[in-house]
């Protein structure tokens, strides 16, 4: 558990990253979600003596706390408060040896009321990682069509009440606006009582509004292509999703590098395909998911699947 300056986050498949990216001494790598610097630390250990990470997170909070965690490991990082998705503005094309993406949501997050991503803890509906951008959740709740809220349920959280909590919603903001996680979460209760079930009836309402608020399977497109170019052969690109939606991106952008041909557009034709280099490979079969051990210490790291790509010359 990473705790610095109230910041905390219990990292995930920490000794599965490390034998995924292989970090090597005089070796580049990236944390493209450095949260509160637990990947980042063991990588820059695992480097050691001179090893070099660069970090960026899109919360404030999480890089001042990544500061103070890899504090012994001065000059051997920097970090920056911004999106991995433009990680191509900073770092050289074939610059990299490895590239780590961990898709999460922190726990400093969840726990933290004020940050509005909680279901159990009332605060603002907020779900911003940026908490300088403008759209919050609060905005997408109160301003988008029904129709449009429920496509946003059902598209990014696989919610089957999706079109019925939607238009719950847009029956009570007539009268006040949602503006609270709590309000919010009641509301959905009531709408879908939770008869029995151990996951709260909101959680894949506010899996979706998170999504949607940080454009995270939009910042992840962007982001799997700038890491790639990041890399140099040889090097890995290693991804921790959490949500089916994310893994999809993942896998399809795996195969597209994969497979020994290319195609035009979006449908694969087998007799319009044209024979090229393999430019990638799996370097694990499946994705790698927790352990016993450490889903008893961490349940939260039951959902994490990780996959692991070795970019080949090119």
């Amino acid at each position: 558990m990473v705790h610095v300056s109230g910041y905390f986050h219990q990292t995930v498949l920490v000794a599965e990253v490390i034998a995924a990216l292989q970090p090597r001494s005089a070796n580049r790598y990236v944390d493209g979600t450095v949260g509160g610097g637990g990947h980042a630390a063991a990588i820059l250990t695992a480097s050691a003596p001179d090893g070099w990470l660069f970090g960026v997170d899109r919360d404030q909070e999480a890089v001042q706390a990544a500061t103070e965690r890899l504090a012994e490991f001065a000059g051997r990082f920097e970090l920056r408060v911004a999106n991995f998705a433009d990680l191509g503005s900073w770092l050289p094309d074939g610059s990299c040896d490895g590239v780590l993406l961990d898709l999460g949501v922190s726990s400093h997050h969840l726990e933290r009321a004020d940050r509005g991503f909680s279901l159990v803890r009332d605060g603002p509906l907020d779900m911003r990682f940026d908490r300088n951008q403008a759209l919050t959740a609060a905005q997408v709740v109160n301003q988008l069509e029904v129709d449009e809220l429920g496509r946003l349920f059902w598209e990014l959280g696989g919610d089957p009440h999706a079109r019925r909590i939607a238009r719950a919603i847009e029956r009570e903001r007539r009268h006040r606006p949602l503006e609270s996680t709590r309000y919010l979460a009641e509301l959905i209760e009531r709408v879908v009582p939770r008869a029995g079930r151990s996951t709260h009836p909101a959680t894949r309402v506010f899996q979706s509004l998170r999504m949607k608020v940080n454009d995270e399977l939009g910042s992840l497109r962007r982001g799997l292509a700038a890491a790639w170019r990041v890399l140099h052969s040889g090097g890995r690109l290693a991804v921790l999703t959490f949500h089916s939606g994310e893994d999809r991106l993942v896998r399809e952008f795996g195969r597209a590098l994969v497979r020994d041909y290319e195609v035009e557009g979006e449908v694969d034709v087998p007799e319009l395909r044209r024979p090229r280099v393999s430019q990638a490979r799996w370097a694990t079969r499946k994705a790698v998911r927790a352990g016993a051990a450490e889903l008893a210490q961490n349940p939260r790291a039951r959902s994490a699947q990780l996959r692991v790509l070795e970019k080949r010359a090119g």
